[in-house]
């Protein structure tokens, strides 16, 4: 059983507070990678996941992408900290919580794209005014940040 499962063992549907962190990952090409997401079924969103006991923002980033992409990144760079009430949210079964995300970016990756069926239905690398109509809307907020204040440095 992992920390998250623990607390809720703990308090219920009560709202809790957790800290993630997701990576906008650039191709040679400039294109953004996503993830399409078991549940909800269909989403798109960006590769990341939230904190355990004893990890760093860019711990949790690392190991998320690589668990779910296949993708080892190096030399995270951040684009903002994301949080406040339009961060509150309640999952099918109930549960109530606040995120407070922190985002990175980074075009330095190695590894085999592959997929983590358990989370993704697929993964695929996207061009920026091509990105999926059915995204996580926080992380379409995130991917609009990057592109205004740091894709054009990034592509030099």
């Amino acid at each position: 059983m992992g920390y998250i499962e623990e607390l809720r063992a703990l308090v219920g549907h009560r709202p809790l507070l957790f800290v993630g962190a997701v990576v906008v990952i650039v191709d040679e090409t400039g294109k953004l990678l996503l993830q399409e997401r078991t549940y909800p079924k269909g989403k798109w969103g960006l590769a990341g996941g939230l904190m355990e006991l004893g990890e760093s923002t860019e711990d949790v980033a690392k190991r998320e992408v690589l668990e779910e992409t296949g993708l080892a990144v190096e030399e995270l760079r951040l684009i903002n900290v994301y949080s406040g009430p339009e961060h509150f949210a309640i999952a099918e079964n109930g549960d109530e919580f606040y995120v407070v995300t922190v985002a990175y970016y980074t075009d330095c990756y190695t590894g085999e794209l592959t997929i983590d069926r358990t989370e993704s239905a697929s993964v695929e690398f996207f061009e920026p005014g091509q990105l999926p109509d059915y995204m996580v809307g926080s992380h379409r907020v995130i991917i609009k940040e990057f592109l205004a204040k740091h894709y054009a440095a990034l592509r030099k």
